[in-house]
């Protein structure tokens, strides 16, 4: 999720200061982990650099609010009305280790799957739990996070099945690679 965005959506319902930030942010978002204070501030100054927030004068306490601007306002209507973008194909961690371990010789890639379908499975279950839990309690936005979560990881189950499926057939490793006997150039690499 975009840090700013989410920032200056909440900073659309009113001016806040950064631990009010903080606290908004995990409480709307469920974020597992909330975000680091040191973020929310150097993000609102790259905001108030774009010209999407302003900042207060300190209140007694010495908390400054931030703002937002019409400018700010506008890219958050953007953005909702934007889908997000998704990771790039090819750039999912389980799948780029699964197929860097079926491509090296010596790496029993049936243990690389099986282990992480055991922590994929455990994973899952508890995220299950948690969603429960978090159902029950009446926390929408976490439960709808939680929701998100559960759907991924079934997906990354049934497609480390697929893969185990596929990579049974192959025994022999025929995906093995071996190291490229040319040499890259520098700079630019060719495409494919």
């Amino acid at each position: 999720m975009s840090v700013p965005h989410s920032l200056l959506a909440i900073l659309d319902q009113g001016p806040c200061y950064g631990y009010q930030l903080r606290a908004e942010h995990a409480r709307r978002t469920g974020a597992d982990h909330p975000l680091n204070v040191g973020q929310i501030y150097r993000t609102l100054e790259r905001l108030e650099r774009d010209g999407l927030v302003e900042r207060g004068d300190p209140d007694a306490q010495g908390h400054i609010y931030w703002s937002i601007t019409p400018a700010g306002s506008e890219a958050v209507a953007e953005w909702f009305g934007s889908p997000s973008p998704r990771a790039r194909a090819g750039r999912e961690d389980v799948a780029a280790k699964v197929a860097l371990a079926a491509s090296l010789p010596g790496v029993d890639v049936a243990a690389v799957v099986s282990l992480q379908r055991r922590s994929s499975a455990a994973e899952l279950a508890r995220v299950r739990r948690e969603r429960d839990d978090a159902e029950q309690a009446g926390a929408l936005s976490r439960s709808l996070v939680l929701a998100a979560r559960r759907d991924a990881l079934e997906a990354e189950l049934g497609w480390l099945d697929h893969a185990a499926e596929v990579l049974a057939r192959h025994p022999d490793h025929v995906l093995t690679v071996a190291l490229a006997t040319q040499k890259p150039r520098r700079g630019r690499p060719p495409r494919p």
